[in-house]
């Protein structure tokens, strides 16, 4: 990578040098996980409205898990709930019978823009000259902080530092007495990533960016119409897919049925390629109905092709290695099993051992099985190394605590060498290992016997409309270009 670091000055990127690595909303990464921001769910025309919102937030429960929120209509006003924590800790039976109506959005809230408070917990609710709204976002704006200093020049007073207020308050500004061109001016002023559910007294918007970053569906139960971000929460409330909401496209339900609108022209495609490897379920289907979990295998499969180890027992990270790892059984033959078992009722703790207990960070969510390891050549698949610090851990623990004779480690996804503007919490590119490391320093500081990850041409083999997919955190091409002021700040850090 240090290489790459020199090639890189003599790049470009959208006509400027390439010498950015940061976001000024990018925040070093809580625990050990990569963080998505967002889950959104919405419902039109049924009964049970605000019922069927709280079981979709509940299976898109992984996209986020500081905070959720129900806003439902009975065609005459809007009701809200929201709070801090999880889906069902927050929606008692007593509070969902707060929020009546046959229609509905809700939001699971990660943040990666603003701060982790119940002010920023969505949607959002506001009132303006065409009536109300409540706006739920799944994704990240690139120009939020330069859109929000022009509206409070203009005299915009924010309730928020969330990115997605930025859209009501386009919104809202707009010049016209048609909602729908509302939205649509707000569209085109926007830059970045972004999956809206939009509520008003009599209709459900759902828009989608032009470049199609975050996934978002379109279903059907009961006659009634549903949009999710991943199709599990379609199958949780025995919905019918129908199809993806397309890139840069609009839709309007309302007592007529559906309509659909192209909002914002769109040039090209860029999917998240991270939502194969690690964000979505891998039940889920997403970006033109591809299952999640087939090609988690696939990565594991070609892992295994372009790197093979001679070894005992392969075993996943759970919970997100697990398909990778059985791909990689598979294709090599050698034997899968669990070998580390994952605590799922895990929170935060306040008490921390400081030298009585040993890894304990990684131990509170994992833990190895003796039985399975001791003595044995091990491989464990990974999705992807971050900073590296936990990957050092789990070697650790597999060798002192599980016997492993050997570890052997498999990921199934290439270098993380870029951090992501576009809705994702990663680390800056300089906390990254896999951009300040060759791929032997990293094996060393991990302390495992071998280390490997899959090449971006195998990614593109099991992807192969790789094009219209973003994979700027493995090759740096940042498909949505940034503001040049932001620029100027993200090159602070290559200097």
């Amino acid at each position: 990578m240090r290489d790459e670091k020199k090639e890189m000055k003599g790049k470009k990127v959208m006509g400027r040098d390439r010498k950015f690595c940061g976001s000024r909303f990018t925040r070093p990464v809580a625990g050990f996980d990569i963080h998505e921001e967002c889950g959104v769910f919405g419902v039109f025309n049924h009964p049970e409205a605000s019922n069927l919102t709280y079981l979709g937030l509940y299976a898109l429960q992984h996209r986020g898990q500081e905070g959720a929120g129900i806003c439902s209509s009975d065609g005459k006003q809007l009701f809200l709930e929201k709070s801090m924590g999880l889906v069902a800790d927050i929606f008692s039976e007593k509070r969902l019978k707060r929020l009546p109506g046959y229609s509905a959005i809700g939001h699971n809230r990660y943040s990666t823009a603003g701060s982790s408070v119940l002010k920023n917990v969505q949607p959002i609710l506001a009132n303006f000259a065409l009536g109300s709204l409540a706006l739920a976002h799944n994704g990240n704006l690139v120009n939020a902080a330069e859109l929000r200093r022009e509206l409070e020049e203009e005299g915009a007073i924010f309730q928020s530092t969330s990115d997605s207020e930025v859209i009501v308050h386009l919104i809202a500004h707009a010049k016209s007495d048609d909602p729908y061109d509302r939205i649509i001016q707000a569209m085109n002023k926007i830059s970045g990533a972004y999956s809206l559910l939009i509520l008003r007294e009599k209709e459900l918007i759902a828009v989608r960016d032009p470049f199609g970053v975050r996934p978002m569906c379109l279903g059907q139960v009961d006659g009634a119409y549903v949009v999710a971000s991943e199709t599990c929460a379609l199958d949780l409330i025995n919905a019918t897919y129908v199809r993806d909401v397309e890139p840069g496209e609009m839709l309007i339900i309302d007592e007529n049925g559906l309509r659909s609108m192209k909002a914002v022209a769109s040039s090209r495609r860029a999917h998240c390629i991270f939502e194969f490897i690690y964000f979505s379920r891998p039940d889920s289907y997403i970006f033109g109905y591809r299952n999640v979990n087939g090609v988690r295998k696939e990565f594991g499969r070609q892992l295994a092709r372009e790197l093979p180890v001679d070894a005992d027992i392969v075993i996943p990270v759970p919970d997100s290695g697990v398909p990778a790892a059985i791909g990689f059984s598979e294709e090599s033959g050698i034997h899968f099993d669990f070998g580390l078992i994952r605590n799922h009722y895990v929170g935060r703790t306040f008490i921390e051992p400081k030298q009585s207990i040993r890894h304990f960070g990684v131990k509170i969510k994992l833990n190895p099985v003796k039985q399975l390891l001791d003595g044995k050549r091990v491989v464990v698949v990974d999705d992807s190394i971050v900073r590296g610090t936990t990957s050092k851990k789990i070697v650790k623990m597999l060798r002192e605590l599980g016997g492993a004779k050997e570890v052997h480690v498999r990921i199934s996804s290439p270098p993380t060498v870029g951090p992501c503007f576009y809705g994702i919490d990663t680390p800056t590119r300089q906390e990254l290992i896999a951009y300040t490391h060759m791929i032997e320093e990293t094996r060393k500081y991990i302390t495992a016997d071998s280390l490997a990850y899959l090449s971006l041409e195998g990614l593109k083999k099991i992807v192969p409309d790789s094009f219209d997919f973003c994979r700027a955190c493995f090759d740096n091409d940042y498909p949505i270009s940034f503001p040049g002021e932001h620029l100027e700040q993200l090159e602070i850090l290559f200097r």
